[in-house]
This record gives C-alpha cells, sequence and structure tokens, in this order.
C-alpha cells in the first residue's frame, strides 16, 4: 500500500492532536517496514518524524486549518503523482479533492465545538464547520473513544460500522521514578513548592479551569492545607477569564502557571506532584490522566464524556460542575495515604493496557481493511482497553 499521512498539525503543537499523529506516526514505523508512507509536513517543519527507508517526507505550502487548505492540499497530492492508496487525515478534515483511487480515513479525537460552540473562535468555527461533509466523504473514521464514537453516530447520524475505536497511548517517556529525584528536578527549573496539585492541559473554557480554582479556594478556606495549585497548559482561546478570576479570589501567590511545558519536564512535574486534577466539561480522549497514572500519580477527573473510559476505577471521578464534590475528592488524595496508594497501584495496571504499538496495528488493519474495499474487523464499541 501508499499511505500518506498529513501531518502538519504536529509543527504547531506537541499535545493533543499533534501528539497522536507523532505517536502514531512513530508506531507505525516500527511496525511497518513493507508499505510505503508519505508523511506531509509543514513546510516550515524540519521534524524527521522517522528516518525509515519506507517513509518520505513532503513539505506542503498550506498551513493546517487555513480556509484554502481543504482544496490546495489534494492538488498537491494529484500534482506529486504518488498514487496514493490512503490518505489518513488525522485533524478531522480531508482535502476536498483527493487523487482518484485514493481512499480517505479520518480521525475524529472530539467533537467539543458541536457541544460547546460558543468556546469556539470565528476561524476555529468555520475550519470545523466543514464536519458534516467531511463524515460524509471520508471512506472510513477512526474514534479515540467510545465516547467520541456515539458522539459521531448521535450528533452527525454516521452508520456505526463506518466508525472503529482506537485507542491513544502515553508517550512512552512517562515513567514512575523516585518522587524526591523528580522534585528536585522540577525545581532546578520551576519555583515549585515541596506539595502541589497538577493541571495539565491548554488553558481555556472546555477545561473547566475556572470550576479547579474555585475549588482549590475553597480547599484552602475550609481545610487550611499548606499547598499550590502548579498549571502547566498554554494559554488557549478565551483563557483571560482564568487569570481574572486568580487574581478575584486572591489566588495569586498560589497558582503557578508554568506555560507550555514540554514532555521531558512533565515526566518530573507528574511524578512529584501529589495529584493531577482534571475536571475538564467534555474530552474526546484525555491524554493527561493517562500520563499521570503511568507515572503513578493519582487523579482525579470529571465523571463525563471519554474520562471515565480512560480512567475506569483508576481515579476518583466527580461532577465537572460540583465545586464541593471536587474539592473533598482534592482533600482525600492529600490526606488518604492508603487511598493514595490503593489508587496508585490501580492506575499502573490501567496505564498498561494502553499503548501506541497496539494503536498502530489496529490502524494499520484500518488501512488493508479500506484499501480492500471489505469491512472493518475490529470491534467497535470497544468493551476494554
Amino acid at each position: 500500500m501508499r499511505i500518506g499521512i498529513d501531518a502538519r498539525i504536529a509543527y504547531y503543537t506537541r499535545a493533543g492532536i499533534g501528539q497522536y499523529t507523532w505517536r502514531l506516526i512513530q508506531a507505525l514505523a516500527a511496525l511497518d517496514r513493507a508499505d510505503e508512507f508519505h508523511i506531509f509536513r509543514h513546510r516550515k517543519d524540519r521534524t524527521q518524524f522517522t528516518r525509515q527507508g519506507n517513509f518520505q517526507h513532503h513539505a506542503v505550502w498550506t498551513p493546517s486549518h487555513n480556509r484554502f487548505e481543504i482544496y490546495l492540499l489534494g492538488l498537491e497530492l494529484i500534482w506529486s503523482g504518488l498514487e496514493l492508496d490512503i490518505l489518513h487525515s488525522t485533524d478531522f478534515i480531508p482535502p476536498q479533492w483527493q487523487p482518484r483511487g485514493c481512499k480517505s480515513v479520518i480521525t475524529i479525537h472530539d467533537l467539543a465545538f458541536m457541544h460547546y460552540p460558543h468556546f469556539l473562535t470565528k476561524a476555529s468555527a468555520r475550519y470545523y464547520g466543514q464536519i458534516e461533509d467531511a463524515v460524509k466523504r471520508a471512506d472510513h473514521i477512526i474514534a479515540v473513544s467510545n465516547s467520541t464514537r456515539r458522539d459521531i453516530v448521535n450528533l452527525l447520524g454516521v452508520e456505526e460500522q463506518k466508525i472503529t475505536v482506537i485507542y491513544e497511548a502515553p508517550n512512552p517517556i512517562y515513567r514512575p521514578m523516585d518522587r524526591a529525584h523528580a522534585l528536585a528536578q522540577v525545581q532546578a527549573r520551576y519555583p515549585v513548592p515541596d506539595d502541589f496539585i497538577l493541571f495539565v492541559s491548554t488553558i481555556e473554557p472546555r477545561k473547566n479551569v475556572q470550576g479547579l480554582l474555585k475549588a482549590f479556594r475553597r480547599l484552602l478556606d475550609d481545610y487550611k492545607l499548606d499547598v499550590t495549585l502548579v498549571l502547566a497548559g498554554a494559554r488557549g482561546w478565551l483563557s483571560q477569564e482564568a487569570y481574572d478570576l486568580v487574581h478575584e479570589l486572591k489566588l495569586d501567590k498560589r497558582c503557578l502557571f508554568l506555560g507550555a511545558v514540554d514532555d521531558e519536564d512533565l515526566v518530573f512535574l507528574f511524578n512529584a506532584a501529589r495529584c493531577l486534577a482534571y475536571p475538564s466539561f467534555y474530552e474526546g480522549f484525555g491524554l493527561p490522566p493517562l500520563e499521570a497514572m503511568t507515572c503513578g500519580t493519582p487523579t482525579v477527573v470529571a465523571n463525563v464524556s471519554s474520562l471515565p473510559e480512560v480512567v475506569g476505577d483508576a481515579a476518583l471521578l466527580v461532577a465537572p460542575n460540583d465545586t464541593e464534590e471536587l474539592t473533598v475528592a482534592l482533600w482525600r488524595l492529600l490526606t488518604d495515604d492508603q487511598l493514595w496508594l490503593e489508587l496508585q497501584q490501580k492506575g499502573f495496571k490501567r496505564a498498561e493496557r494502553f499503548s501506541w504499538a497496539r494503536a498502530a496495528r489496529e490502524t494499520r488493519a484500518v488501512y488493508q481493511c479500506v484499501s480492500a474495499a471489505v469491512p472493518v474487523s475490529l470491534p467497535s464499541p470497544r468493551t476494554e482497553p
């Protein structure tokens, strides 16, 4: 097979969809030495996703999420004369024009933009507004969770047999380590205290940072704990309200915003933190809780969308709108050592079920079935990771 993968999004971010694209390509390279892969990357991206001989890299001039990209990427593929069998669009939207005979596979990570359209910028709304046309034109859809699969069926009316669930996995760099060592590494880079709650994600409304800040304020007031909230993540759209709330709640000396943090530092942060708080309103998958569990860090997550599917019984689940429930869950993880150890061990076992090697095998199976025009045989929905 000749397989194309649109990897332009990885130039803009190594989190979220960028992380998915990066890890999937590396895992496919480790698995598949027979098929011919063509990686379409942003023209300014000098990253070699892999140096394996059957993977070729091509510079694409149109940037990701550009309003003309769905047309121009298709033209570039035609001009290149690659005679692709499959084009995998990892960022939702395939090009309008594709070479004759080239089948389309798309990955849908979430439909947050349909659940929460008021959280979108105009440019994002314009781009993601193409989703209904995209699912019609795609030959097959990969969803990263059963939750996302249900959304695709219920919100977009897609036939169930057209969707296969393939779980994401943590970066292999994430691993447990001695907490004192991890804390020393963190404190050499950032002004972080010994005891802290960690939040990892882009600062944007969907992540419920404001709800977390309110619960943290209550934790300090009601339980008198000497703890800091550390937030690692870039500023996203409509993020200013969260920063304003820090001042309003007088949390300036108790909250530390680190901005975007790379994986090499995050592995130390996860290991040094007392717990991870992830009360997001909606997630198509939610990698940070899985990464935390891989490191042995107990986690509090929202009991909505894909998050219960990812953590199973290895985390505390709370309603994202219930400030008191989130406050109590954080207090329990900060004070109950037996519960902390129990969730740590459960988290290790849960995290072992997810791997990029498995994701690559299942993705390649989708390519093979779609190329051969036969039904995809992988079970969906998934009953277990």
